[in-house]
């Protein structure tokens, strides 16, 4: 074999070789890429939520559930009603759409019992989020994903003891809502000062504005107005104006603005319970039992997503994550 065969066959080897690793590159890959985007049959969630109209922190609940449902190349079909006896007409109407699965809070869990109890006779799996954490497992739900509310409270009631608080109103935005319920029996239970719980029509922030103010007025000896909202921690803000209060404003839950007011010193601390994350972990819970019949929750347990007490000082590292709206 002269040179130029022998530097031929070597070409031809070597193009061989090439050629062939390209192809198990160009197999791998595909392979991988089907691997990453394998989710599965387009599947259809129903989100049913007891938002009230103009409240941002569901706004944040609903991006989460956006982005796991895009993920998992889910339809999301999200509804919210603040009455729970439209809430589980909502319920009613998932079944007969014959949804994959469907995440609910659970404000008034007796309302819900029938709805949910229909539903998984109906072999549809139901997660509930953000309200009802000790309900949940009892009506059928197979986790429950958000915070323990009454363990919120009274890490709420120890703060307020901390930063020197002796009389503090609780305002209940809603009547008869469990998880605002335990939040202010949380508290009572830890604060070591005077208690008093406030209860107004939320969905009415003039007339939250103006019992709030009416309140400050009647007893100056308040010193705390212990919000369980951003809107109406804000509203509380304006109230204490109105009075001439001196009392401080504490909150659960956020929204940028609320927390603007905290890295102000305006909003004495806040409680954060990752509402983009219950979303989120909601409809990919729902997603990843159709898919891998996967459980969150170990022997029945919550996925807890806080609390967490966000205050001046540690505001600002949550600050980015607001403006994109996902805190």
């Amino acid at each position: 074999m002269n040179r130029f065969t022998r530097r031929a066959a070597a070409l031809a080897a070597a193009v061989a070789t090439a050629l062939a690793m390209s192809a198990c590159s160009s197999t791998g890959g595909k392979q991988t890429e089907k691997a990453a985007t394998d989710v599965g049959p387009q599947r259809t969630f129903a989100m049913i939520t007891h938002a009230q109209p103009g409240d941002t922190f569901w706004d944040i609940i609903r991006k989460g559930a956006e982005t796991a449902a895009a993920k998992d190349n889910a339809k999301l079909v999200y509804s919210s009603n603040p009455e729970a006896g439209k809430q589980a007409q909502l319920v009613q109407q998932a079944i007969d759409q014959r949804v994959d699965g469907i995440a609910l809070t659970l404000s008034n869990p007796t309302a819900m019992k029938d709805a949910v109890a229909k539903a998984t006779a109906a072999g549809i799996p139901v997660i509930s989020f953000n309200a009802g954490e000790k309900q949940s497992h009892q009506l059928g739900a197979i986790a429950h994903v958000g915070q323990d509310e009454t363990l919120a409270g009274q890490t709420v009631g120890h703060k307020l003891t901390e930063v020197g608080a002796k009389r503090v109103i609780c305002v209940i935005q809603q009547q008869g809502q469990v998880q605002l319920e335990d939040r202010c029996k949380g508290v009572d239970e830890t604060f070591g000062g005077n208690f008093e719980r406030l209860y107004v029509n939320g969905e009415d922030m003039a007339q939250v504005q103006s019992s709030i103010t009416a309140k400050l007025q009647a007893d100056p000896s308040i010193d705390v107005v212990q919000a369980l909202g951003a809107p109406v921690a804000m509203t509380a803000l304006q109230s204490v104006a109105d009075a001439g209060s001196h009392a401080r404003v504490a909150s659960f839950d956020m929204n940028k603005t609320a927390l603007q007011a905290v890295r102000d010193g305006k909003i004495v601390f806040t409680v954060d319970q990752q509402p983009f994350l219950q979303g989120y972990q909601a409809v990919d819970g729902l997603w990843l039992y159709k898919k891998n019949g996967n459980v969150l929750g170990v022997g029945k347990q919550s996925l807890l997503t806080g609390p967490n007490i966000v205050t001046k000082d540690s505001a600002a590292a949550i600050t980015p994550f607001a403006d994109q709206g996902t805190r």
